[in-house]
Formats: C-alpha cells, structure tokens, sequence
C-alpha cells in the first residue's frame, strides 16, 4: 500500500461526501438567503421562520436524493471493498 493509494482513496472518500453534502447544504444556504431578505425587507424578526422552512426543504432534498446518495456510496464502498481483496492477496 503506497502514499498514493491512501491519498487516492482518501479523495475519493471526501469526494464522495461532498457530492452527498454540497446539494443539501446548499439548498439550506439558498433558502436561509431568500428567507434573511425577506425578513430584511419586511422586518420581521421571527427565528422559527428562518428554521422551520429550513428543515423542511432540507428534509424533502435529502428525501429525493437518497437514491442518488445511496448509489454513490454503493460505488465507494464496492471499490474499497475490491480494493480490500486486491491488497489482501
């Protein structure tokens, strides 16, 4: 086992997270925006606003994005899985 295998694994493992992470965060940051701005221009200052229609998008990507999710890490674990019998032999 090199440097450059445990280095290449370990990208693929954040890459894989990102991948996972990026469009749920990222719907989290865009509707935290919208919801600040809306709150700026009417001035409301209610803190459930800005949370509950956070967890509520958050919750529906995550739910129509599992199978994309579960695909992704079936693929990592499948090459770390062949790349365990690889170095085992």
């Amino acid at each position: 086992m090199t440097m450059e295998f445990v280095l290449y694994i370990s990208r693929q493992a954040l890459t894989t997270a990102f991948y996972i992470l990026l469009p749920v965060l990222g719907i989290g940051m865009i509707i935290g925006l919208l919801i600040g701005i809306f709150q700026a221009a009417t001035q409301i200052n209610e803190m459930t606003l800005t949370f509950v229609p956070k967890i509520v998008l958050m919750f529906l990507a995550i739910f129509f994005l599992l199978p994309w999710f579960l695909n992704l890490m079936m693929d990592f674990t499948t090459e770390i899985f062949q790349y365990i019998v690889m170095v085992a032999h």
